[in-house]
């Protein structure tokens, strides 16, 4: 079938089967390589990415049912430069491997898109999706303190 997405603010016209995932459209279908299979059940959030601002498990979500949901991958994120969030994790360390970076980093722009301020608790609870292999949440919420002072 063919589908319409909206990524980045760009639209995208694909061919897919029904039951392409919005994760293997991302990846196969248009190139965007930041969104990451990790489980593919939805339990580890490598694969996150931004569906009308909140954060989705592509995995989890049918391409065909992604149209006209305006969509942020990472690489939206940081098309003009670095993005404040990214500039955090960098600052702050919290890159370790990278293989979890681009929906943690998703994660937590989603969070201060609503949250100016979050406390620990607002963190922890916005971040419980995104798993890190590395263990490097205290660097993480470093990170994520550090973006919302800046703003």
């Amino acid at each position: 079938m063919r589908i319409r997405l909206t990524v980045n603010g760009r639209r995208q016209m694909l061919d897919v089967e029904p039951r392409t995932s919005l994760l293997e459209a991302l990846r196969d279908g248009i190139g965007l390589t930041g969104v990451k299979l990790g489980c593919d059940r939805g339990e580890c959030g490598a694969c996150t990415v931004l569906a009308r601002g909140r954060p989705i498990y592509s995995c989890l979500a049918l391409a065909c049912e992604s149209q006209d949901v305006p969509l942020e991958t990472i690489e939206g994120l940081g098309a003009e430069g670095l993005h404040p969030v990214q500039k955090a994790f960098v600052a702050a360390d919290a890159l370790q491997c990278g293989f979890c970076t681009p929906g943690q980093i998703l994660s937590a722009t989603a969070l201060l898109r609503r949250v100016r301020r979050p406390g620990d608790a607002e963190i922890a609870r916005a971040m419980s999706g995104n798993l890190c292999r590395c263990g490097t949440y205290p660097k993480i919420r470093k990170a994520i303190r550090a973006a919302a002072r800046k703003r």
